[in-house]
């Protein structure tokens, strides 16, 4: 995958024609979408699937702004996924 860069006043990359902060950090996926549980590993936030479920239950997750902690949850790509503590992230596709 190829970026432009920006390097002053911010630091921002170019993902599919649409700017985004660096501050986020990309996922890209293969598929139509994703569940969330899978997410949280693909983002090497947990070290197994089996840890998503507790994940959810201790931590607040924001996707596009809103407070959501269902495991099944379907993110789509543009999709951007807060975590405080952890990061921000947002889903894009596997060129």
């Amino acid at each position: 995958m190829e970026y432009d860069t920006i390097l002053f006043p911010f630091t921002y990359i170019y993902l599919s024609e649409k700017l985004v902060s660096r501050m986020q950090t990309p996922v890209a996926i293969s598929t139509e979408y994703i569940a969330l549980g899978q997410f949280l590993k693909l983002a090497d936030v947990i070290s197994t699937g089996g840890m998503a479920k507790w994940f959810l239950s201790e931590h607040e997750i924001f996707i596009n702004g809103e407070q959501d902690q269902r495991r099944g949850r379907k993110l789509y790509p543009d999709d951007h996924v807060e975590i405080p503590g952890f990061g921000s992230f947002i889903v894009v596709e596997e060129e």
